[in-house]
């Protein structure tokens, strides 16, 4: 039999669960909004920001990885990107066969276009959030992170 607090644990992670779920659909809404202007979607949004945040390009399973999707799905956006100049396949030192993705000139002109617009809005909706609150949910998914990425 379940005691109390294993229910009572239970219960709460699965309405955090719903609740994640729920933001995650929230969070690709805000970024389709901020970012069709410049004829993205959230999905080539994500990519752009994967690659500017690593500092020597990503290959498209190490892209994959970071956001949680298919190497299939990342894929077919990078090539997409790649046709419109956005993106760029560079040779790997690391790996003859799992080219680097980069940006181009063009790519880092559009991922600064959408900071001036993402970074105005994540200090709009932090601003009654203390900081030691989204540092604690930010390491309490990162734990969650940790237990499924298998």
């Amino acid at each position: 039999m379940v005691d109390i607090v294993h229910s009572s644990k239970r219960v709460l992670f699965l309405d955090l669960v719903l609740s994640l779920f729920r933001l995650n659909g929230l969070l690709i809404a805000e970024g389709d909004t901020m970012s069709d202007r410049m004829g993205l979607t959230h999905a080539r949004w994500k990519v752009i920001g994967a690659i500017a945040l690593s500092s020597a390009g990503l290959t498209v399973p190490g892209i994959a990885r970071v956001l949680g999707q298919s190497r299939q799905a990342v894929q077919r956006i990078t090539d997409v990107m790649v046709k419109d100049g956005i993106l760029h396949y560079q040779l790997n030192p690391k790996h003859k066969r799992s080219a680097l993705v980069t940006l181009t000139a063009q790519g880092k002109d559009v991922y600064n276009v959408l900071r001036e617009v993402q970074d105005p809005w994540a200090i709009q909706v932090t601003e009654d959030i203390p900081i030691e609150e989204l540092e604690t949910t930010l390491r309490l998914v990162r734990r969650l992170i940790k237990k499924f990425d298998k």
